[in-house]
């Protein structure tokens, strides 16, 4: 199938949530992805504490139990591995995936806004797809005003029960998705899709319908063998 558009263009930036949606064409909004901590959330409602500045890795308490892997995960699924590619074919969506590693200082505020361009994000601190996987893989990118993009297509309940294909480093996997759900981006952090759940997919971009105020989110599992 044909490569996606890679492209950056300039906009407004989709943190000030509360701005005037821009008159000068196309705008990038986003998913300003409101992040918990990437070794496990509290219970869902609560908060997890986020990780400073100043905090090193050891200092974070021991992550909840987890919830186990799908019963689908199998030893002939690739080793987990970075993601490269993500494709819904049901949603005409075939990106890039890069990875993105939130900076210190974006932990310490849960606040993330991806860079300005249409690929697939993949927050490196949480998990990595495929067999052995420890936690879920999330992958974040914008929707866009006034123009089409392939986020913008995310934002379609009818999406549940779609296939996902994942290509990483080290083979192709293939997911189901559970659940399409909107949240609003200032409660984000404190969702239960944060909670440690190996081998998951979560997919994060702006909610077509409000684009300055919720998220749409994916939830997927890995394909029954």
């Amino acid at each position: 199938m044909d490569a996606p558009e890679q492209e950056t263009v300039p906009r407004r930036r989709a943190g000030a949530r509360w701005a005037a949606v821009s008159g000068l064409g196309a705008v990038a909004v986003l998913s300003t992805v409101l992040l918990t901590d990437p070794w496990g959330a509290a219970e869902p409602g609560t908060g997890a504490p986020a990780v400073t500045a100043t905090a090193p890795v050891e200092a974070v308490s021991a992550p909840p139990t987890t919830d186990a892997p799908s019963a689908a995960a199998s030893s002939d699924r690739p080793a987990a591995a970075a993601p490269v590619r993500l494709v819904v074919e049901d949603a005409r969506f075939d990106v890039a995936v890069l990875p993105l590693a939130p900076s210190a200082q974006e932990l310490a505020t849960e606040l993330l806004v991806p860079p300005d361009t249409l690929d697939g994000y993949w927050l490196t601190p949480y998990g990595m797809p495929g067999e052995g996987s420890e936690n879920t893989t999330y992958i974040t990118g914008h929707s866009w005003e006034d123009r089409d993009a392939p986020f913008n297509r995310l934002s379609d309940p009818g999406l549940v029960g779609s296939e996902i294909e994942l290509q990483t480093a080290t083979g192709t996997l293939e997911y189901v998705v559970d659940s399409v759900v909107t949240h609003d981006k200032n409660t984000l952090k404190d969702s239960d899709i944060w909670r440690i759940v190996p081998d998951r997919l979560v997919i994060v971009s702006c909610y077509t319908e409000d684009l300055w105020g919720k998220n749409v989110v994916l939830t997927a599992s890995p394909a029954q063998a």
